[in-house]
């Protein structure tokens, strides 16, 4: 499905509402409230005020400068793979990874109080939704109309009022803007999870001895070999690396930072001789958090 042939596409965008934010009680996420990224921030920080940002970079950013204390950021989803922009964004940030939690993407059909099934011809959400949803839209013959993310359709569809058009968002968007869940769980996959990363300004390290992940990132030397070389020194220290993507550092092509995770404490004996030999192999290498593995990883 692509915008082209089969959907509809919207430019509109809500406007953000203002929020007076505390900085020492905020943590900011790139979306609208009732975005899954609020989502994550609810389940992990209730106590804490959703600070809504237009990009990553501006989630960063606010961070950064103080006016919040955390920033919620998506990092990989089971279906659609990695978040690119936060890979790009995040080495390069001077903060810290300091937690990780795990969400299902459960996608609900909302839709004005009262309006039924039948009633609905239209369907609006961010593309990538629409596509987890191609099933349940085919089979009830309802047209997709693209827009730019779940909970600013939700937004819109609450604030134009069209008893023919749903939003396809989350139940808490639904809750936010006023709209039923007509039908939930509408999604094709029954595994579509995004994991999310918790950044901060205070580097701050789980304990040694409890179930840990450390992310790092590192650029190996312009060796035959040196990548397969970096990688050797966790297998034979017995360290399990669940994770490596790279991405381009200044538009050279020969120029490859890997972005790394392993299962382990920085403390950890093993997990100190495999970084000490992959510093052999490299010309950079940071570790960008040590943090408690959640309890949803397995």
């Amino acid at each position: 499905m692509t915008a082209s042939d089969s959907a509809s596409t919207l430019a509109l965008r809500p406007a953000a509402p203002q929020i007076p934010v505390n900085p020492d009680l905020a943590i900011s996420f790139q979306g609208d409230l009732g975005a899954y990224s609020h989502q994550a921030c609810v389940e992990v920080f209730p106590e804490m005020t959703p600070l809504p940002c237009a990009t990553f970079e501006e989630a960063v950013s606010a961070v950064k400068e103080g006016r919040a204390r955390l920033a919620m950021l998506p990092v990989e989803n089971s279906t659609y793979g990695r978040v690119a922009d936060v890979h790009q964004i995040l080495p390069d940030a001077g903060l810290y990874i300091i937690g990780e939690h795990f969400v299902r993407i459960a996608l609900d059909l909302l839709v004005l109080p009262g309006v039924t099934l039948d009633e609905v011809k239209e369907a609006q959400s961010h593309l990538v939704a629409l596509g987890q949803c191609n099933g349940f839209l085919r089979r009830h013959g309802i047209k997709p109309v693209t827009g730019y993310d779940t909970a600013g359709s939700a937004a819109i569809v609450a604030r134009e009022g069209k008893r023919e058009r749903a939003a396809i968002a989350s139940t808490l968007a639904g809750e936010l803007y006023g709209l039923e869940s007509l039908a939930k769980g509408i999604e094709d996959a029954d595994h579509n999870t995004t994991r999310f990363l918790v950044v901060s300004r205070r580097k701050l390290e789980a304990e040694p001895g409890t179930r840990t992940v450390t992310s790092f990132v590192f650029r190996v030397r312009n060796l035959p070999a040196a990548l397969y070389k970096s990688l050797g020194g966790f297998a034979t220290n017995g360290v399990n690396l669940v994770r490596l993507e790279s991405r381009m550092v200044g538009g050279a092509f020969e120029a490859t930072e890997f972005w790394a995770e392993a299962e382990g404490h920085v403390e950890d004996e093993n997990m100190k001789r495999a970084l000490e030999e992959i510093r052999f192999f490299t010309t950079h290498l940071k570790i960008l958090g040590v943090y408690p593995a959640s309890p949803l990883r397995r």
